[in-house]
């Protein structure tokens, strides 16, 4: 079972789960509900990527994901795109971790969901160690 508690006060808004306690809000220090989402879904995009690769019997690279988006103007604002820039830092099959990332955004249920209401798109660069 999934289970987030939220707290609401004059003074402070928190996301709390048995793990860890986050700040949301407005302030320099906390996290707006997009910036949530957004996260969870490169959070979710990436433990699918390292299932497929480790299922692949693949190495596991440095990645690092940067995720954008766009909310419409019209009410409902939900998102009109979002996009995953993913940067690979090591030696892997460049073509084999592309089909992999294609899984991941296939896989990866917030991806999905998002993608319901925006277009979803990523894009992968490689970083060879040298």
């Amino acid at each position: 079972m999934l289970r987030i508690k939220t707290n609401y006060t004059p003074e402070k808004y928190t996301l709390e789960t048995d793990r860890a306690v986050l700040k949301i809000g407005s302030n320099s220090d906390e996290f707006f509900p997009y910036d949530l989402l957004l996260g969870a879904l490169s959070s979710c995009f990436y433990y699918t990527l390292i299932e497929i690769l480790e299922k692949r019997k693949m190495e596991i690279p440095t990645v690092e994901i940067v995720v954008t988006g766009e909310k419409r103007t019209q009410t409902p604002t939900t998102l009109e795109w979002v996009h995953l820039d993913i940067t690979v830092t090591g030696e892997v099959d460049e073509k084999r971790f592309l089909r992999s990332a294609d899984l991941a955004g296939k896989y990866c249920s917030i991806h999905e969901t998002i993608s319901k209401v925006a277009n979803v798109t990523h894009e992968v660069k490689f970083n060879p160690l040298k």
